[in-house]
């Protein structure tokens, strides 16, 4: 069995109408969230064997403070095609993972994240910023994923721990 996490990069900043959508940072309250999250990965154990993350900066910088937070030892792979990807972009780029890794963590962008849950859960769910689903899935094989293989274990929301 393999596991999937998937986590929506925490809030970003609009102050700098300059910025391209590519170049926005967090802001405080996503600044806030992502080590927030991280703590959660570590303490609920869901270590990810390998990271995943869009290049774009508030993405970028979300994957770098979970993986501090969390203490995850393994490494970030920063692929463009996640930025601005529908799901079956990100299928793609999960399925061409090594099979020696039991757990990734995907951090990405919405609208291709939730629809990405609904094609391997059949859930309908919404992913607010720094939102984490935790996707248990049939497959051996990262390449053999297809729609309706796995089950949303849990999704959590940075609203939620903090309460």
């Amino acid at each position: 069995m393999k596991t999937l996490l998937i986590m929506r990069h925490a809030k970003s900043s609009w102050d700098n109408a300059g910025l391209s959508d590519f170049e926005r940072p967090l802001n405080k309250r996503g600044l806030a969230a992502a080590p927030l999250m991280g703590d959660f990965i570590r303490t609920e154990h869901l270590q990810p064997a390998l990271i995943i993350s869009s290049p774009a900066a508030r993405a970028r910088q979300t994957a770098l403070i979970v993986q501090n937070s969390a203490q995850i030892k393994s490494e970030i792979i920063f692929d463009d095609r996640i930025y601005e990807a529908g799901p079956g972009r990100l299928l793609d780029v999960i399925g061409e993972q090594e099979n020696t890794a039991d757990s990734i963590l995907l951090i990405g962008h919405n609208p291709g994240l939730e629809g990405l849950i609904r094609i391997l859960t059949g859930d309908l769910q919404p992913m607010p910023t720094a939102a984490l689903a935790v996707i248990d899935l049939e497959n051996v094989n990262w390449n053999d994923i297809k729609t309706s293989t796995g089950s949303l274990r849990m999704l959590i929301r940075p609203k939620e721990i903090r309460e």
